[in-house]
């Protein structure tokens, strides 16, 4: 069964899971701060299944994938009641780019804890937030594999249903297990982050 997924954020990885979503048959509702209207080329340039929408409908998908900046999640909180909505986290706590990508002090916690706090009741599967996106909008086959995305959430079914996606966008996904464990491996400054895999 094909899933409408809710994308907030129009960046860079948000237009490539995007495109990778549509070419699997799943139908995307993108979305920005800056409203649907300026949106129409990106839009013209994915496709039918595609639609701009505000953030207030796109938060309304079977599947809600966050792609925004760090700083703009706390904006989210009070936007929809996020009780078991499924909520993919592709964000990554930087407060600073190049050259310096700093990232916030959590105090110890994993970023992806932080967002499950700030959206209460969400089931937060960590995704999507490790490769650079140049890679990521390759070919996810590649050499007789599939390339890797790493998962993490504390919600089983959740975890399934986003690994189900994931393996019909042609990536094969690794489980790491719990946001407190798992996330905190593929967060930015993770030893996993930015590792790009191939699974035989």
């Amino acid at each position: 069964m094909k899933k409408t997924i809710g994308i907030i954020g129009a960046g860079n990885i948000g237009q490539t899971v995007a495109r990778h979503l549509l070419k699997a048959g799943h139908p995307v509702m993108l979305s920005n701060s800056s409203g649907p209207d300026t949106l129409k080329d990106i839009i013209s340039a994915l496709g039918e299944a595609a639609s701009a929408t505000t953030v207030e409908e796109a938060v309304k998908a079977n599947i809600v994938l966050l792609s925004l900046p760090w700083s703009q999640v706390p904006t989210l909180t009070k936007i929809t009641d996020w009780n078991n909505r499924i909520v993919i986290d592709a964000t990554n706590h930087f407060i600073s780019y190049a050259p310096d990508f700093e990232v916030q002090d959590l105090g110890g916690r994993a970023s992806s804890e932080v967002v499950a706090e700030l959206l209460p009741g969400a089931r937060v599967v960590k995704a999507f937030n490790t490769i650079f996106f140049k890679i990521l909008a390759a070919d996810p086959k590649v050499a007789g594999g599939n390339r890797v995305l790493f998962i993490s959430g504390d919600d089983k079914p959740a975890k399934t249903e986003i690994a189900d996606i994931i393996t019909s966008i042609g990536f094969a996904p690794i489980d790491l297990g719990s946001l407190n464990e798992g996330s905190k491996l593929q967060q930015a400054k993770g030893p996993l982050a930015t590792l790009n895999l191939v699974k035989m």
